[in-house]
Parts: C-alpha cells; sequence; structure tokens
C-alpha cells in the first residue's frame, strides 16, 4: 500500500524540510516557494515527487540523499515507479487528487546530495523508473 513518508517544504531551493502536514492548492503545497521561478512552479509542476525506494537504492550507491534533499515535495513509498508515468492520476488521502506531467529534469543545486556530485543520476533517460516527478493537481487538498 502507497504511504506518504515525507512532505517537504522550503522558503527556496535544497533541501526541503519536512512538516507535519500541509495544505495543496492548485500551485502546490502552501508555504512552499520555488527559487527558480524560470524553470519551477508552474501550474504542471505544481508539486515533485519522489521515491522512498528510489533514495533507498541511490543511498546503497553510496549517494548521501535523504527525503526532501532532491527538492521533493512529498516522498512516497509502497509504489512501483517505474510504472507512475506521465498521465498517472494518483489519489492522495481523501481529498487530494494529481496528475503526472512529466519527469522532473535534475538540476545541479542536487548535486550535494550525489557522490562526485553526479545529479544527472536522477536522470529519466539514463535511469528510467527513478526519475523525481512533477504533477498538477487535479483536486486541491
Amino acid at each position: 500500500m502507497a504511504r506518504i513518508e515525507q512532505i517537504s517544504i522550503s522558503d527556496g531551493g535544497v533541501p526541503k524540510t519536512s512538516v507535519a502536514s500541509a495544505e495543496v492548492n492548485a500551485r502546490g503545497l502552501v508555504g512552499d516557494r520555488q527559487a527558480d521561478t524560470v524553470h519551477h512552479g508552474s501550474p504542471d509542476q505544481a508539486l515533485c515527487l519522489y521515491s522512498t525506494e528510489v533514495i533507498e537504492i541511490l543511498r546503497k550507491e553510496g549517494h548521501p540523499i535523504i527525503a526532501g534533499a532532491a527538492g521533493e515535495n512529498l516522498t512516497i513509498s509502497g509504489l512501483d515507479w517505474s510504472e507512475i508515468t506521465p498521465g498517472t492520476v494518483l489519489a492522495v488521502g481523501d481529498k487530494l487528487r494529481l496528475e503526472i506531467t512529466y519527469y522532473a529534469t535534475p538540476c545541479a543545486k542536487n548535486a550535494l546530495w550525489f557522490k562526485d556530485g553526479k545529479f544527472g543520476r536522477m536522470l529519466q533517460t539514463s535511469h528510467p523508473g527513478q526519475s523525481r516527478l512533477y504533477a498538477k493537481v487535479l483536486e486541491a487538498g
């Protein structure tokens, strides 16, 4: 069964820090901001999601990544991440519905969380099923 392991926000940039709960509107998590609004924060990028299981794979490879470090808002466990693709609709709790829009392009600001700074390790084209995902909000909650 899928589970939200961590909800994360920041005042811009990474890492994002854990919060106990958050409200989601059409623009994303209330209180979360992006430092780079040219490349982040559109309605199709309202939320960034990542997999606890993928983070564990990365940690086993020696990368010092933790939940929220890569800028994801929701760190989720219990899903076959390779099956979550653009167009997938996810129900989160009783109200929130999200649609996956596309794979998040790795950013140089994530280099800290990867040995030798190789943040491209999150790139969908070279490591299918291990990328962060962007989602738009279909129903707020």
